[in-house]
């Protein structure tokens, strides 16, 4: 008999588990940015938005479609690497992933969103900022933050009319992301008079610069523009000091704009020659920026840098969708990303037809006593 009643026991605690697992459902959410390489410093800050931003949907309790859903991230490596974006977009479509944050870089982004597109899984980026990305138009992609026309354009206009600069010289790192915002910042500045005296290209790879350096010092420019991501600029502080181009101003999109570069920089008094943009707020003038960086200081201390609070955003403009649209499915949800009126940490988020962020904001940004301060 007491055999009998811990068997019934034992059955009744296994149906009511298998009732309890019925009636929730996991829902992946893939990641994607450099793990690795040069760029795992942005990489990890950007999965670090992420897993905040599911650690916090989970403690919600969020129900859809009759179900409790428990969220979890599938975080893959794109190492800044066209390829390897795509053979990475490609593995998260066959995991079948509700809804992909990524990717960091434009060169990798542009590449992944078609396959994101085919395989109808939507992707928010709260990083990549090269136009390009939302020309085809696909119904899958979207991304949080200013993109490079803007952030160009600022950079431009002020080295205009708030500096008064005459010449400046341009370098890109070849990459799409490189390329575009200075080919928007050039394209500005001979608009408002400035002068090009020189433009030089170098690689995402790259370390020594003296060789350009040399060649644009010969150009005596007032200011150099750089197109490329904060290794190579800090690089070229370090460098632009031992040339005793101490006075040359050095300007740069959100690719620098990172505490990373006073690391780089290593000391050098050029990092105080630094005027870069972001695609945002300030965190101080964010709706939630300042109360959200002390959450993220405490989880992930000493490893801030630049998207995370973007990241953040991209995972509940998912999952808001999601709601919206009562179901979890891919096919059902993404049409309910375009109607997107999300109070976000960064901003409030809603998007033109094409995917893009309505009235984004930028933010130029110097560095004082080696900490990244907002210009006033």
């Amino acid at each position: 008999m007491q055999m009998k009643l811990k068997l019934t026991v034992v059955a009744t605690i296994a149906a009511v588990a298998g009732m309890v697992s019925a009636q929730e459902q996991v829902v992946k959410i893939g990641h994607v940015a450099p793990m690795s390489g040069a760029q795992a410093h942005y990489g990890k800050d950007n999965e670090n938005g992420v897993r905040m931003a599911i650690e916090d949907l989970n403690k919600q309790g969020v129900t859809i479609g009759g179900k409790k859903v428990k969220f979890e991230i599938q975080a893959e490596d794109d190492a800044a690497d066209p390829k390897q974006g795509t053979a990475v977009a490609q593995k998260l479509c066959d995991s079948k992933v509700a809804g992909v944050v990524g990717h960091l870089n434009s060169g990798t982004t542009i590449p992944a969103s078609k396959v994101y597109n085919d395989c109808g899984i939507p992707h928010v980026t709260g990083a990549a900022t090269n136009p390009d990305l939302t020309k085809p138009g696909y119904k899958t992609t979207y991304r949080i933050l200013a993109n490079d026309n803007a952030l160009g354009a600022g950079l431009a206009l002020y080295a205009a009319d708030k500096l008064k600069l005459k010449k400046v010289a341009i370098i890109d790192d070849r990459t799409a992301y490189g390329q575009g915002v200075a080919a928007v910042f050039k394209k500005t500045a001979e608009s408002k008079g400035l002068q090009v005296v020189d433009s030089q290209f170098t690689t995402d790879k790259a370390t020594d610069f003296m060789a350009i350096l040399t060649s644009i010092k010969s150009k005596a420019p007032d200011a150099i523009f750089y197109g490329g991501m904060d290794a190579q600029g800090g690089a070229m502080l370090r460098q632009l000091e031992q040339l005793g181009m101490s006075n040359v101003k050095f300007f740069g999109g959100d690719g620098i704009c990172t505490a990373e570069i006073a690391k780089i920089a290593a000391g050098a008094k050029t990092l105080g020659n630094v005027i870069c943009a972001e695609g945002g707020a300030s965190l101080a003038k964010m709706p939630g920026g300042t109360a959200w960086k002390k959450r993220y200081d405490e989880k992930y201390p000493n490893q801030f840098q630049v998207y995370s609070p973007y990241t953040y955003d991209a995972t509940f403009v998912l999952v808001d969708a999601m709601k919206r649209a009562n179901s979890v499915d891919p096919k059902v949800y993404t049409a309910k990303l375009p109607e997107t009126s999300y109070k976000g940490v960064t901003t409030t988020i809603a998007f033109e037809p094409n995917g893009e962020l309505k009235n984004p904001a930028i933010t130029l940004y110097v560095y004082k006593d080696g900490k990244k301060v907002p210009l006033e």
